[in-house]
């Protein structure tokens, strides 16, 4: 990694590592070039020596990319054939995909809910006044 800040994340099911100013191809989505995306699954991040791992996901992470544009792949050429069959297929496939450019990782510190701790000791006295 070129920076001290990246992060991990999941896009239509591809798991991609990002940085600030880094293009990405990923599968096609369906939103216009040019516009915002806002990655909301983030399963690591790293700043510095600050490591975060999500379980599953980062909580408060998120990433903001934009739509640079839309393509397809080279084409793959599919063949069938069974011998002495007569039988061949020649099919040709291109996969679209969405080329997106990363502008800024964002952290928001969200405040830890305070664990309560639970009233065991309230029981015990009301079972030593039973006795």
């Amino acid at each position: 990694m070129k920076s001290d800040l990246y992060a991990i994340a999941e896009i239509s099911g591809d798991q991609v590592v990002l940085e600030t100013g880094k293009k990405i191809a990923v599968p096609k989505l369906d939103i216009e070039a040019g516009q915002e995306y806002t990655v909301d699954s983030v399963l690591y991040l790293r700043e510095g020596d600050n490591v975060k791992i999500g379980k599953p996901h980062v909580k408060g992470a998120k990433i903001k990319t934009i739509i640079v544009e839309h393509k397809r792949l080279p084409k793959i050429i599919v063949f069938k054939k069974k011998r002495r069959k007569g039988y061949k297929v020649k099919k040709g496939h291109r996969q679209p995909y969405t080329l997106l450019e990363v502008t800024g990782l964002k952290v928001e510190a969200k405040a830890q809910p305070k664990k309560t701790v639970p009233k065991v000791q309230e029981k015990k006295e009301d079972v030593a006044k039973q006795d």
